[in-house]
């Protein structure tokens, strides 16, 4: 293991196997769906070359190792001599994990665990064609050692022999096909042979018919050059030379290619592989020796057509260059800045609002703007597409449906919605758990659903759309869907409602159980569901977010779970409200609606003072008596302001004694002898300088009340 390399190249593989190894889980299991997606299986086989030809560049063996088995299993499948099963899916996706884990450990610059010997086994057995029996194969693997090279990044000289003598064999071979014509043959070929039998170093017409080799014949003029001998090695020698005198990137990884893979040396892919090459290379140009004797010219405009456009693209490849990489910690600090430069506007706004200068109000208004664009430039560069979380779910679901035996269709919409990087990485877990309880308990088992007259087949669909400032998700089933009346059982079962409570709950307030804490209808724990800890788990991160859950269902026809959570926790818009003299910020994705209400016209329901709004109730708390000292003694006022405020599924009303207005705050640590406080997600100035205390309704009920 090589972690003393450049950091910068190591950096680089990083960047670029990761990004490979998020799309590889998903393309796997779209394959499984459509096992004859040729460019899809092109796509899995470079993607697998890719990180082998960097490890190897690292010299991380054992990751070499594995990639370069799945990658062998991934060129039979190419070239149809294989089919695609759910059987070889299982190693091959195996195999992934190990390479995922290994990434890991290098991304940790830990020593790499390599993949177990029995599932290299596995793979190389799988990289067979489809029914062939191993003694078939012998002669092909005797032919060329094909287990090391691989493994490093050298040729070595055993196989650059193999390499000349396979460039021998092919003269041997177009002789033996012309013996009616002997006299062709040793003015270019026989010289060439004892040459290099004689000599270690390999000629220009060897090279050259190295690459006739690998691109076919015609493209390059030495083949021409060995009809008549100097006639026609000036007619190529100018067109060609241009063009042959450099190698190219992928000329040179096809050379490593043709020595390193299993088809061997460039004799069995001109002869005895042929048809097995036909995927990669046109077919048209490998004919036999004797049909390129009239053909010099179109050699010679070939290279010439190849040679016009290679110069423009290496000079226009470094304008291409149009993204940089930045440190993430950069961009936070950056964030931080325009949070304080926001700050600054809302204060400025507030003396402007004061004074009777026009030109005051017209700079506080163009300030206005630009920070307001500044804002939205840099939350641009934060945002992420929600794919990088959509990406893991194909996998999940095709794992969890076959250890259930169950089949589930996943459909994924809106994987182009952007939102913030940090909600990217906080939705994952929830998100998680909400598609493993579609499959588990929404989904039936095929058998039941015939019986149902549904399609053997189940469908889970998950979408993400953007709705303003916040971003709505939706998991959504074809399944059995929820039975009020289960749940309500349930919940007096478990000693969360007595029987009275329960009968009064509507079939909302039923489906909202199954996020209470241990809450579950599986009748037997599996490792998969059971326990009643997932959906409380989703309850509690989603509100941790400032989001809200809402569920709708169905029996029979299925469920769907949406989730609403704002785009950025950076900068919050609130709703700003007095309590005595005191300031403090609601979340506004908590506030559903506000009204003026006469106090003495409450009722007390189960004990609680509650409200009725449109024939809807309401649970009422007077915050002041929780936030404010000496305010719990004091006479209440007969009106006052009520804010409905939604904590997940639930709502409730708030009493205030002001409401000053919406405004965009930024989230502030509380000091160390603040932290953790009761109810208190964070602190901000606002725009009249005083110090606001930023409210956490879901901590402040489950506290106070």
């Amino acid at each position: 293991m090589a972690f003393d390399a450049d950091d910068e190249i190591l950096q680089d593989f990083l960047v670029e196997a990761g990004e490979i190894l998020e799309k590889l889980s998903e393309q796997l299991v779209d394959l499984e769906q459509h096992p004859d997606d040729g460019d899809l299986l092109n796509a899995i086989f470079r993607g697998f070359h890719t990180v082998k030809g960097g490890a190897g560049f690292l010299q991380l063996e054992a990751l070499v190792n594995c990639c370069h088995s799945a990658e062998n299993v991934f060129d039979i499948l190419r070239n149809h001599k294989r089919k695609v099963d759910p059987e070889l899916m299982d190693v091959v996706l195996e195999a992934l994990d190990y390479v995922n884990t290994m990434f890991e450990q290098v991304r940790n610059r830990e020593e790499l665990t390599p993949a177990p010997d029995e599932l290299i086994a596995a793979l190389d057995a799988l990289a067979q064609p489809q029914g062939a029996e191993p003694a078939s194969r012998a002669p092909e693997a005797s032919s060329e050692p094909a287990e090391p090279g691989p493994a490093s990044g050298d040729i070595t000289d055993e196989e650059f022999e193999q390499l000349l003598d396979a460039l021998h064999g092919q003269a041997s071979d177009a002789g033996a096909d012309s013996r009616s014509k002997p006299e062709r043959e040793p003015p270019a070929d026989s010289s060439d042979g004892s040459g290099s039998s004689s000599s270690d170093e390999i000629t220009d017409e060897e090279f050259e018919a190295l690459l006739d080799e690998l691109h076919g014949k015609g493209k390059f003029a030495a083949k021409p050059a060995a009809n008549t001998g100097a006639g026609a090695t000036d007619t190529a020698g100018p067109a060609a030379k241009g063009d042959d005198d450099l190698i190219t990137d992928d000329e040179f990884e096809k050379l490593l290619d043709e020595l390193h893979g299993k088809g061997g040396s460039p004799t069995t892919g001109h002869s005895a592989n042929e048809p097995a090459e036909a995927p990669r290379q046109n077919p048209g140009p490998v004919q036999p020796a004797s049909e390129t004797k009239p053909e010099p010219k179109p050699a010679t405009d070939t290279a010439a057509k190849k040679a016009a456009p290679a110069s423009p693209a290496r000079d226009s490849a470094p304008a291409a260059e149009t993204t940089v990489r930045v440190d993430t910690k950069r961009l936070d600090d950056i964030m931080n800045m325009v949070g304080e430069l926001v700050l600054v506007r809302n204060r400025l706004q507030r003396l402007g609002s004061e004074s009777e200068n026009e030109h005051m109000h017209k700079a506080v208004s163009s300030l206005d703007v630009v920070t307001t664009d500044l804002q939205a430039a840099v939350m641009q560069t934060r945002m992420q597409p929600i794919k990088k979380v959509f990406g893991r779910f194909p996998r999940v679901v095709r794992d969890l449906a076959r250890g259930m035996k169950k089949e589930v269709n996943l459909v994924m919409h809106g994987e182009d919605t952007d939102l913030d990087k940090n909600l990217v990485e906080a939705l994952s877990d929830p998100l998680v758990h909400l598609v493993r309880n579609s499959v588990d308990h929404g989904i039936e088992a095929p058998d039941v659903r015939e019986k149902a007259g549904k399609p053997r087949q189940g469908t889970v669909t998950l979408s993400a759309e953007q709705e303003g400032d916040h971003i709505l998700l939706s998991i959504a089933d074809d399944g059995a869907g929820m039975d009020p009346e289960v749940l309500r059982r349930k919940a007096v079962e478990k000693g969360i409602y007595d029987q009275d409570a329960a009968d009064r709950l509507t079939d909302t307030e039923c489906f909202n159980l199954i996020f209470a804490a241990g809450f579950s209808t599986k009748e037997q724990i599996s490792d998969v569901s059971g326990r009643g800890v997932g959906m409380d788990v989703v309850k509690t991160k989603i509100s941790q977010l400032n989001g809200q859950l809402s569920i709708e269902s169905a029996p029979g026809k299925g469920s769907r779970i949406i989730i609403k959570v704002p785009l950025t926790l950076a900068i919050m818009p609130t709703l700003m409200i007095m309590l005595g003299d005191q300031s403090f910020a609601l979340p506004l994705v908590n506030v559903v609606e506000i009204f003026h209400l006469d106090l003495t016209r409450t009722n007390i329901v189960d004990g609680r003072e509650c409200i009725v709004v449109r024939d809807r109730v309401f649970p009422l708390f007077h915050i002041k008596r929780w936030l404010v000292k000496g305010a719990a003694g004091k006479a209440e006022p007969e009106n006052g302001h009520v804010v409905i405020v939604a904590m997940g599924t639930r709502q409730v009303g708030f009493v205030v004694d002001q409401l000053v207005g919406q405004e965009e705050v930024v989230i502030k640590p509380l000091g160390r002898g603040l932290q953790g406080t009761p109810g208190m997600a964070g602190a901000t100035i606002t725009g009249d300088g005083r110090i606001a205390l930023i409210i956490d309704v879901p901590s402040l009920l489950q506290h106070y009340s």
